[in-house]
C-alpha cells in the first residue's frame, strides 16, 4: 500500500489551530544535566534487606519489601533488635527500652541488662559499677529468684512487706549476702517489720512515716538506707510527695536520724522518661544528695545516662508475668 507523505505544517506558538494538524516537527531539546546517583542510593534489586516500622528485618527475598515505605532505623538499633521481640511500650527508646532477648531463664536476661546499663554508663562517661541493678522480684516465687542468685545477683527489690516476710528469710539463710529494697508503698504500721527486713526502703514521702521508721529504727538498732519518693508529675494515682514539699520532708527525715541518700521516683507510663529523670537529678544536687533511685525495665538505659544509681527492674529481668 502506496502512503502519502503529510507534510509538516508549523503553527504559531500560543495559536490553536483549526481542523486536523499533522504532527508536530521534531524539535531537540538540550539535554538536561543528570546528576550522578550517590553512593548513598541503592537500587530496589540490589536492597539484602528491608526494615519493618519496628525494626525487625524481614527476609530479603520476600516480596513485602519492595512496598515498604517506611524511614530505615538507626542502624545501631536496627541491629541490636535482631533476635528480640519488641514489648507493646516505649518502642522508641532503644533495645532496653521496647525490646527483650525471648529467652526462657533469667541468666541470659541479666547478662543482657548488666550489657545495657554498662553501654549507658559508658554514653554518660560513667562507670557501670556505680549503678545497683535491683532485681524487682514482686509476685515471682523462690524457684524464679534462685537462678539469678546462683548467676551471682544479689541486690533484690520488693513492693510489699507481707510478701517479703514470707520468702525471703529462707533465702537470705542460703545466700547471706543478699541486699534487700523495699521499693513499693509503706504503711506506717508496717514501718518496725519494713526496718527488720530492708536493707533500704525508697517510699519515705510522709512525715507519719518518717517518725514511725524512726521510732523502729531506734528500737531495733537498724538503720536502712532511705530515699525520699517525689510525685515527680503530681499524679494521684501514685505515692510520694509533692514537688514543693521535698525541702521540708527532708529536712524533718535528717532531724529524725533517718539516713536519707536520695530520692525516687516514677515517671508518666506514657510520656517520655528523661525530662522527669533530669528534673530528679536536679532535686537531688540542689539537695546535696547522691543517690538516685530511678528507671525500671522500659526506661532503665535512659535514666542511667542521666544519673541513675540505681534500677528497679522486673520484667526484663524475670520476663512478662503470666
Amino acid at each position: 500500500m502506496n502512503r502519502t507523505a503529510v507534510k509538516a505544517v508549523p503553527r504559531p506558538c500560543g495559536t490553536m489551530g483549526s481542523g486536523l494538524a499533522g504532527p508536530e516537527p521534531f524539535r531537540s531539546r538540550p539535554q538536561q544535566h543528570q546528576p550522578p546517583l550517590s553512593g548513598n542510593l541503592r537500587d530496589p534489586a540490589e536492597e539484602r534487606a528491608a526494615y519493618h516500622p519496628l525494626g525487625g528485618i524481614m527476609a530479603k527475598d520476600d516480596t513485602r519489601a519492595a512496598r515498604q515505605n517506611v524511614e530505615r532505623l538507626p542502624e545501631r538499633l536496627a541491629q541490636a533488635f535482631v533476635g528480640h521481640q519488641p514489648e507493646t511500650r516505649n518502642l522508641d527508646r532503644g533495645v532496653a527500652a521496647g525490646h527483650r532477648r525471648a529467652y526462657s531463664s533469667p541468666e541470659p536476661r541479666l547478662a543482657t541488662v548488666r550489657e545495657t546499663i554498662a553501654h549507658a554508663a559508658r554514653r554518660a562517661a560513667r562507670k557501670a559499677e556505680a549503678i545497683t541493678l535491683i532485681a524487682v522480684s514482686k509476685t515471682r516465687a523462690e524457684e524464679d529468684i534462685t537462678p539469678l542468685l546462683s548467676a551471682g545477683h544479689r541486690v533484690f527489690g520488693e513492693n510489699r512487706v507481707q510478701e517479703a516476710q514470707a520468702k525471703w528469710p529462707a533465702l537470705r539463710e542460703a545466700w547471706p549476702d543478699i541486699e534487700l529494697h523495699l521499693v513499693g508503698q509503706l504503711q506506717s504500721n508496717k514501718a518496725e517489720d519494713a526496718v527488720a527486713l530492708f536493707d533500704a526502703i525508697h517510699s519515705v514521702d510522709r512525715p507519719s512515716l518518717i517518725a514511725a521508721l524512726a521510732r523502729a529504727m531506734g528500737e531495733l538498732d537498724r538503720r536502712p538506707s532511705c530515699f525520699l519518693q517525689v510525685n515527680i508529675a503530681d499524679e494521684a494515682q501514685k505515692g510520694g510527695c509533692a514537688i514543693d514539699d521535698v525541702p521540708a520532708l527532708l529536712t524533718e527525715a535528717r532531724a529524725a536520724g533517718l539516713p536519707v541518700v536520695g530520692l525516687m521516683a516514677v515517671p508518666p507510663v506514657d510520656l517520655e522518661p528523661a525530662p522527669y529523670f533530669a528534673l530528679l537529678a536536679k532535686m537531688a544536687r540542689d539537695h546535696g544528695l547522691a543517690g538516685l533511685s530511678m528507671g525500671m525495665s522500659s526506661d532503665f538505659e535512659t535514666a542511667v545516662t542521666l544519673g541513675a544509681t540505681h534500677v528497679r527492674v522486673g520484667t526484663a529481668l524475670f520476663g512478662a508475668r503470666a
